[in-house]
């Protein structure tokens, strides 16, 4: 709200009613995702009950990290990933999905109404400005234009080089130290994961520019390129996995990281706050810009999927439980990549998940293809790299079946002539 100088004070106690009195009916809310969702919004809409107005939420929420959805009385939510949760409010009608792309999740917030914003951010500083600290990506970039900002003022949350919104702009703020989310600690090494990582490590050269995401593969995967030099991370999300990076000297001097959002431990949210100048957190528009991505030299998009299939199609939408997302990032960092100077578009997955195949005949994966054969470069499994650069259809095929789990070899080798035989 421009023009204010000094928002509303509103305690932890009362938050359930204040909300209720400040979030007008009808209200689209936009909240922060991320590790920069508080928990005390989800508390204290409980505490409201039926107090709390009919409300329209939004935002890029993310599965295993803000799980709970924005449900409460008479509400309604817009989701772009989907938890068990979630899949359930779109059974029952109450969840809107919409499967878009990151950015295209920016355009449709920034274009739209949004009426009131719930937000975490740092202390105002000497300047009276406040950070959005390590959770940037949409918020950052269209708070001006949002009527009612909510903020909770959390000393946990590390100031950082990127988007600052002034206090006075605020409507209102409730203040208190809560940790951030950190996500529980992945078990045991995984030799499937690290002979994946082996593989990418080959192809990746010094002076590269890294995006990849968080969990088990991606932090194999960095951990593999701690002996690379002069890397640059450039992602629309970081994890521990760079810490890795930082530890061996992996990374170029200055500002080598760049990201809208970090989730992890502890001790990557210390090392942000103590290594100011080796971060730059920015927002979508930025991190997943495809001007901003082509210009950036050897730009490596390092991603996961679902399945591939012998063309070179990517699924990722769909897992063993049913729909799980939309495209995500991966057709923007992909597309961007393919434009960058030495760039690669590198897809990296097991060979089966279990005993379920996860390189599969023509046209057979589930769901929805996210990403086209024309952007991908490179698939890795454990078993080997398939380059399909420069291929024609039947070699593209030959490589991925050379890199399948061996006992799916054969019939996907018999799937390619019957598709073959068509052509």
């Amino acid at each position: 709200m421009a023009g204010l100088t000094h928002p509303e004070i509103l305690h932890r106690s009362t938050l359930g009613d204040a909300l209720s009195r400040l979030l007008p009916r009808g209200a689209r809310v936009l909240v922060q995702g991320g590790a920069g969702e508080s928990p005390w919004w989800l508390a204290a809409m409980a505490e409201a009950g039926t107090a709390l107005p009919p409300l329209h939420f939004t935002g890029a929420l993310l599965p295993g990290i803000n799980d709970a959805p924005y449900l409460p009385h008479g509400a309604r939510q817009q989701a772009f990933f989907l938890t068990p949760a979630l899949r359930r409010g779109v059974a029952a009608g109450h969840v809107d999905f919409l499967p878009i792309g990151y950015s295209d999740i920016w355009r449709h917030l920034a274009d739209g109404r949004i009426d009131a914003a719930l937000m975490m951010l740092t202390p105002p500083d000497a300047d009276g400005q406040c950070s959005f600290g390590i959770a940037q990506d949409f918020l950052a970039e269209i708070w001006p234009q949002i009527p009612l900002r909510i903020a909770h003022i959390n000393p946990a949350m590390p100031r950082t080089h990127g988007a600052h919104i002034p206090y006075g702009a605020l409507h209102a703020v409730v203040e208190g130290a809560v940790p951030l989310f950190s996500p529980a600690e992945a078990a045991g090494d995984d030799p499937v994961a690290s002979a994946i990582a082996a593989h990418v490590a080959r192809i990746i050269p010094d002076g590269a520019c890294i995006q990849t995401g968080i969990g088990k593969l991606p932090g194999a995967i960095l951990a593999a390129l701690t002996t690379k030099r002069d890397l640059r991370i450039y992602s629309g999300l970081i994890g521990d996995g760079v810490l890795s990076l930082i530890d061996a000297g992996a990374l170029a001097s200055g500002r080598a990281i760049t990201t809208g959002l970090a989730v992890g431990s502890p001790a990557l949210y210390a090392k942000i706050a103590a290594a100011l100048d080796q971060f730059h957190f920015c927002g979508v528009s930025e991190t997943h810009g495809f001007a901003t991505i082509a210009a950036i030299p050897q730009f490596c998009a390092i991603n996961g999927a679902m399945s591939v299939d012998l063309w070179g199609q990517i699924y990722s939408e769909v897992g063993p439980k049913g729909l799980a997302s939309g495209p995500g990032g991966l057709a923007d960092f992909a597309r961007g990549a393919r434009a960058s100077a030495g760039g690669l578009s590198i897809i990296a997955l097991p060979a089966r998940a279990g005993v379920t195949p996860r390189i599969v005949a023509p046209g057979a994966g589930a769901g929805p293809v996210t990403l086209g054969r024309g952007a991908v470069d490179i698939v890795v499994s454990e078993f080997g790299i398939a380059d399909l650069r420069h291929m024609g259809h039947g070699e593209r095929a030959a490589r991925l079946i050379a890199i399948a789990h061996p006992d799916d070899r054969a019939g996907l080798s018999a799937a390619w002539a019957e598709t073959s035989a068509t052509l």
